[in-house]
């Protein structure tokens, strides 16, 4: 059976650690071609060898991008088309957050301007040169392959929700996704270009397990947790995989939220999970 993803190229960044890895994996094991962009680029040189040496039926090429400045993601963009001839996803999953990030009275105007520049305006850039690659994508209805293609922007529950934990810059950039992924969803709907963002609950990542650095920080967040545990950036990945493909052919302008029903619940129910996470691809 053909992947889900089958002859479609996705340019994910953060694609060296956490959900980005987990989504350029799965995307790769779906089919697709796959850009792997970051900051770092050994993180990334390291991911894509990994996904070339799992799936060698499938082009997976790392470089090296700050999603902060317009040129570097041009530059990825149109190496991604130059490379794979095309462009179906754009994954801006890359953002940051950063520690001294705190209330409105504590957070230095440095720290909210850093984040505004990668988590909203590397998602503007992102979304700006993937609409421009998908406009001009050719068709081969043999292959499935037509104009358009999806964008999936990275936000967060805390976009919907609020906490007495403040991380005030991370926060209102993650909203601005939210409002932004919208407004362009509707420009650009008639188009065949799809934008949704996906909401991830508290995940066991590298990023928020650096930040909750105590069993205090962690517990405080997990009485909240209705699964009682974090996600794990595979069930995030497997999101993405849905708006990514054809299965989300009529969703647009979507808050798509993968948070173990965190933003739905008031009392979370007492005991131990009957279910153990799903394995990492990694």
């Amino acid at each position: 059976m053909p992947g889900r993803l089958q002859y479609k190229s996705a340019l994910i960044t953060g694609a060296g650690s956490g959900i980005g890895l987990e989504s350029s994996l799965l995307f790769a094991q779906e089919g697709a071609d796959v850009l792997l962009v970051d900051v770092n680029l050994e993180a990334a040189e390291k991911a894509a060898k990994l996904v070339a040496e799992r799936f060698p039926n499938v082009k997976a090429l790392a470089v090296k991008a700050d999603v902060s400045k317009e040129a570097d993601i041009k530059a990825a963009v149109d190496k991604a088309v130059e490379t794979f001839g095309r462009l179906d996803v754009m994954f801006n999953n890359a953002g940051i957050m950063h520690p001294a990030d705190d209330n409105a009275l504590n957070t230095e105007e440095r720290i909210w301007d850093l984040t505004m520049a990668v988590n909203l305006k590397g998602v503007w850039w992102g979304c700006k040169y993937a609409i421009i690659a998908m406009r001009n994508n050719p068709t081969d209805e043999s292959k499935g392959l037509r104009v358009g293609g999806s964008i999936i922007n990275t936000a967060s529950f805390v976009a919907i929700m609020g906490a007495a934990t403040p991380q005030l810059a991370y926060t209102a950039s993650k909203g601005a996704v939210l409002a932004m992924t919208r407004e362009l969803a509707m420009v650009h709907a008639r188009e065949g270009i799809r934008i949704n963002s996906i909401c991830p609950g508290p995940l066991k990542t590298p990023l928020l397990m650096d930040f909750l650095n105590t069993e205090e920080k962690r517990q405080r967040r997990m009485v909240h947790l209705p699964m009682g545990r974090f996600g794990e950036a595979i069930e995030v990945a497997k999101g993405a995989l849905f708006l990514a493909s054809d299965d989300s052919s009529y969703m647009t302008g979507t808050d798509f939220k993968v948070d173990g029903g965190l933003s739905s619940c008031y009392v979370t129910a007492t005991g131990e999970p009957a279910l153990a996470p799903p394995a990492s691809l990694v």
